[in-house]
C-alpha cells in the first residue's frame, strides 16, 4: 500500500529521515515506534503528503506520490492526530461531516453515515450535537476517528491518537479500535510510544531511531529476536507496577 524508498528528510540540519526505506502492507495494521524524535510522525506525514522528502520517493498503491495529486490521494486516507485535531467553533457533527458537505453530500445520507460511524466508534450520536469543549477527551477522539472515517476511506493513519487520554478510557479506546481494525480491514498506521499498546494494536511493529528503521515485524520478533541491543532494551524499557514499591 505504501511505500518509502531511499527517503531523506531533513529540517534545517537536523536529519528527521535518514535515507529510509520502508513498505507498509495493504490490509494491516503497523505501528511505529521509537523515541521522540526517531521519526515516526515524520513517516506518517509523508505518507498523507504533508510534509515532502528532500530526496527520495514516497509510492502509495503502487504509484508515486505526487502533488498534483494530493487532493484526491487525500480522499483515500483518514487522518488521526492527538485530541482528534477538531475545529472548536464546529459541533461534533459538524467536524465529521465537514468534508462529505464540501463534496456535496445531502443532509440525509450524512445523517446516515454518522449514525453508523458513531455506532461502530461506540459514540452516543446525541454527543455529535456538542461543540469539542462540551465533551470529554476520549469522545472528542472518538469524533476524530468519525470524521476520518467518514468518506469510508481505505487507509487510516493515526499520530498518537490515544496520548492524552486517562489510563482507563486509554484502555477501552484501545480494546475498542482493535475490535474496529478487525472488523473494517482497512490499512492501518499508528504512531505511538507505548509499546504495549502497539503490540495490542499492530500487526506489525516498526522500530525507529534516529531517522532509521531498526527492526520491522510482529511484537514476538522483535522481542524474541532483537535486531540489535537498542531493539531488545527498548522493547523491556516500560516499567510495570508493583504494589508497595
Amino acid at each position: 500500500m505504501f511505500e518509502l524508498r531511499h527517503v531523506v528528510k531533513r529540517y534545517g540540519a537536523t536529519i528527521a529521515l535518514d535515507a529510509i526505506d520502508l513498505s507498509i502492507e495493504a490490509g494491516r495494521t503497523t505501528a511505529l515506534i521509537g523515541p521522540s524524535g526517531a521519526g515516526k510522525s515524520s513517516v506518517l506525514r509523508m505518507l498523507i503528503g504533508l510534509e515532502w522528502p528532500d530526496s527520495g520517493e514516497v509510492r502509495f498503491d503502487g504509484a508515486p506520490l505526487r502533488r498534483q495529486d494530493l487532493l484526491e490521494q487525500r480522499r483515500r486516507i483518514g487522518y488521526v492526530i492527538q485530541e482528534g485535531g477538531l475545529f472548536p467553533h464546529l459541533t461534533g457533527a459538524g467536524n465529521a461531516a465537514l468534508l462529505a458537505r464540501t463534496l456535496g453530500w445531502e443532509d440525509a445520507r450524512i445523517d446516515a453515515r454518522l449514525r453508523e460511524l458513531a455506532g461502530l466508534c461506540q459514540l452516543p450520536f446525541e454527543a455529535l450535537a456538542r461543540f469539542p469543549a462540551e465533551l470529554s477527551g476520549g469522545q472528542r477522539q472518538r469524533v476524530g476517528l468519525i470524521r476520518a472515517l467518514m468518506l469510508d476511506p481505505p487507509v487510516l493513519l493515526l499520530d498518537e491518537p490515544l496520548g492524552a487520554l486517562d489510563p482507563i478510557v486509554r484502555h477501552d479506546l484501545q480494546d475498542q479500535l482493535r475490535e474496529l481494525f478487525a472488523l473494517l480491514k482497512k490499512t492501518v498506521v499508528l504512531v505511538t510510544h507505548d509499546v504495549a499498546e502497539a503490540a495490542w494494536l499492530g500487526d506489525t511493529l516498526v522500530l525507529l531511531r534516529a531517522g532509521r528503521v531498526l527492526q520491522q515485524g510482529a511484537a514476538r520478533e522483535l522481542l524474541q529476536a532483537p535486531a540489535d541491543p537498542f531493539v531488545r532494551a527498548f522493547m523491556h524499557a516500560q516499567r510495570s507496577v508493583r504494589a508497595g514499591e
